[in-house]
């Protein structure tokens, strides 16, 4: 199976994610097969840790990482329409020393792409983490040694109309995506006390059906 992403650990009071529209019980919540545990800001705010089954690891280029087993997601039904992990981004300045890291513990690069402008060029690296693909970006040369960090997370709805309707003010416009096919919105996350960039995505579509 590889290494999989089944754990989130972010420092947001429980509350926070229920005023978006996530069903919260207790201190956590599910995004697909990852589980959310939010520990509160005493922890620090963002994602604290990366829980990873098959990488035995506490530390990914400056990501910090902790040992978490696939536990068993609940039928979850979240008032915002959420209904799975599409990817998690993570950005980096160095992404030659980020690959390596990660290419270390077994994730493996599936795909490339070069974005951006001429004068800042950027460029986007894709890994299967289990449900979710992670995006590392960054630029395309690199621009110090700082430690990579995680920017943000991106979901599917199951009606993205939907979801901006529910959310009201704290969603953002609906717009087409990068992705053939598909539309994205931006959750106004720091209105609901979060602090981990949320967008929400219609579904992948395939190939014929953008044609």
């Amino acid at each position: 199976m590889g290494v999989r992403l089944t754990e989130l650990i972010v420092g947001d009071e429980p509350t926070a994610w229920a005023n978006a529209g996530f069903d919260v019980e207790g201190d956590a919540t599910w995004l697909g097969t990852v589980r959310v545990r939010l520990v509160g800001e005493d922890a620090g705010r963002g994602v604290r840790s990366l829980g990873l089954d098959g990488a035995d690891r506490d530390d990914l280029d400056g990501l910090a990482v902790h040992a978490a087993d696939p536990g068993h997601p609940p039928a979850t039904r979240h008032p915002n329409g959420v209904a799975g992990f599409d990817h998690l981004v993570v950005a980096s300045p160095d992404l030659d020393r980020t690959l390596e890291a990660f290419t270390a513990v077994g994730l493996e690069l599936r795909r490339t792409r070069d974005v951006g402008t001429a004068d800042r060029p950027r460029r986007q690296m894709f890994f299967w983490l289990g449900e979710p693909i992670l995006e590392l970006v960054g630029p395309a040369e690199p621009s110090g040694d700082g430690p990579s960090r995680t920017f943000g997370v991106a979901l599917t709805v199951a009606d993205l109309d939907a979801t901006a309707a529910h959310l009201g003010a704290a969603c953002g416009r609906v717009k087409d995506a990068v992705q053939p096919g598909r539309r994205i919105a931006t959750l106004r996350h720091e209105a609901c006390g979060m602090s981990v960039p949320v967008a929400f995505m219609t579904a992948h579509v395939r190939a014929d059906e953008t044609r």
